[in-house]
């Protein structure tokens, strides 16, 4: 029979390594590069300030790249042109709003001609109207075979038109008096007038 192997104990430990003189030099360097990057950037940012505080015209007078200084002639011309365009709008724009303006009191004159005129063919319809009615007046006044003859020189239409208007007995009476021929033409007139007129 063999003998027991004896229980085996801890792994024995790795030497650790020891951390070099390399490393530390680069941890060194490390911050010495983050030194001189902070100092040189806050170098950079006061000369950036000193040069916004110089006036404008030294800053333009120390501008030697041709590209440039053509660009910045690009940029005055294009602005110098819209300066000009916006004064052109401007201009347009004024005489858009008073060739408005002009057009709104032309309007306004025109509205109140036409209201002027309306109200003076009422009147002079009203005045026609009134001469008419006195005209029919004076012809239902008239004996027919005096009425007669004024008919007959009459224009069938003004004719019709007058006896349309007189009572019938006395229209009657003067187309009784009248020519046949006349009589019957101005009948003709005056049973066309309101031929097409709606039944309805």
């Amino acid at each position: 029979m063999k003998a027991p192997r004896p229980a085996p104990g801890p792994a024995p430990r790795k030497p650790r390594r020891r951390i070099g003189r390399g490393a530390l030099m680069l941890i060194a360097a490390l911050f010495a590069s983050s030194a001189l990057v902070r100092f040189g950037s806050g170098f950079a940012l006061a000369l950036d300030s000193a040069e916004a505080t110089e006036p404008a015209t030294e800053t333009a007078a120390c501008i030697d790249d041709q590209g440039v200084m053509a660009l910045y002639t690009e940029v005055q011309t294009r602005e110098r042109k819209l300066a000009e365009r916006e004064t052109v709008l401007s201009d347009r724009s004024k005489a858009i709003a008073l060739a408005e303006k002009r057009i709104e009191q032309r309007l306004a004159s025109l509205v109140e001609a036409e209201q002027n005129l309306a109200q003076t063919v009422t009147i002079a319809d009203k005045a026609a109207d009134e001469d008419v009615t006195r005209l029919v007046t004076v012809y239902e006044n008239m004996k027919p075979k005096e009425a007669a003859p004024l008919f007959s020189a009459m224009a069938p239409e003004f004719a019709a038109g007058f006896l349309s208007r007189m009572r019938p007995e006395t229209s009657a009476a003067v187309m009784a008096a009248l020519d046949p021929k006349v009589a019957y033409t101005i009948s003709v007139i005056m049973a066309g007038r309101n031929a097409g007129a709606p039944q309805n």
